[in-house]
């Protein structure tokens, strides 16, 4: 019911008088604004219709998820080329075996757009319910996720380890923004800060892909890198000192901790069934027994 109230009439009357005019680019609600129904049905994207949306929001590289868990062991699963696997370093032929665990991975989709990308997330088993020994890789363009891929060797992971009945709750998100930043390439500053129209070289993406792995007891999150701190000078071409590499994968480091993960940076991680996050190289790894150098954050 209206109020024949004479205040409040005149305190609405004021209240109009007194409102910012339309800033430039927005609609009145009383214009009248002409729309091409021609182009308005050719153009559809998925925030008006979910079902037949025809307007795709590119991401800056393709990216595959694999997956592998007890189940796929030992199945029928789609060979990896032999072309794909990458002799190792110094030309020395590969290990006999040191990739037959990929033959247990099963490549589920390659993407390379945001809608496909969330059609793919909203019809998969979230890490919070995946069986214990299951892994997803999210990898970009068509780097397989081992350290022997090209595009891995001279590289390294962060990672952090949490105790699965403490995170449970957690780890769905946690996966999803680790994913969102790999795809958005939001990490690395370096990558947004640079200028496309600069004759200086731009940066090397450096975010190889991203891994989620569920375990009795634990999950754990790692972000791979193509390069780690030591190989710049190895490098030729870089485009980048050995300090600018290592303050930037510092930068990413943080970036995971705080504003993907959620943690404080000074908070400490490490406990029972807890590491902080840390970064080792794929190099060290492979040197079975010994326990390299690890950089924490």
């Amino acid at each position: 019911m209206a109020s024949n109230d004479p205040s409040a009439a005149q305190a609405t009357s004021k209240a109009v008088s007194d409102s910012p005019e339309v800033e430039p680019g927005q609609i009145d609600e009383g214009q009248d604004v002409e729309v091409d129904g021609q182009k308005f049905d050719e153009m559809r994207t998925v925030f008006q219709d979910p079902q037949t949306f025809n307007v795709k929001h590119p991401l800056y590289s393709p990216w595959t998820l694999w997956f592998d868990s007890p189940s796929t062991k030992g199945k029928t699963l789609p060979q990896t080329p032999s072309t794909s696997v990458p002799p190792t370093p110094g030309g020395v032929p590969p290990t006999p075996g040191a990739l037959s665990w990929m033959d247990d991975i099963k490549r589920l989709i390659k993407f390379d757009s945001v809608e496909e990308f969330w059609g793919l997330y909203n019809n998969i088993i979230p890490p919070s319910r995946l069986p214990a020994k299951a892994n997803y890789y999210l990898f970009k363009d068509d780097i397989m996720p081992a350290w022997e891929d090209a595009s891995n060797k001279d590289g390294g992971k962060w990672s952090v380890q949490l105790p699965k009945e403490k995170n449970r709750a957690r780890i769905d998100d946690m996966w999803l923004n680790t994913m969102l930043a790999a795809i958005g390439e939001t990490f690395d500053p370096a990558l947004a800060k640079s200028d496309k129209d600069s004759t200086a070289p731009t940066p090397l993406s450096l975010i190889s892909g991203v891994i989620v792995s569920s375990r009795p007891q634990f999950y754990r999150i790692s972000i791979w890198t193509r390069l780690a701190p030591g190989i710049a000078a190895n490098t030729p071409n870089l485009g980048e000192s050995e300090e600018e590499l290592r303050q930037r994968i510092e930068t990413i480091g943080k970036c995971f901790k705080t504003e993907v993960l959620g943690f404080q940076e000074a908070q400490r991680l490490g406990g029972p069934l807890a590491t902080e996050v840390e970064f080792a190289s794929h190099k060290e790894g492979e040197r079975k027994g010994a326990k390299g150098k690890k950089w924490i954050i």
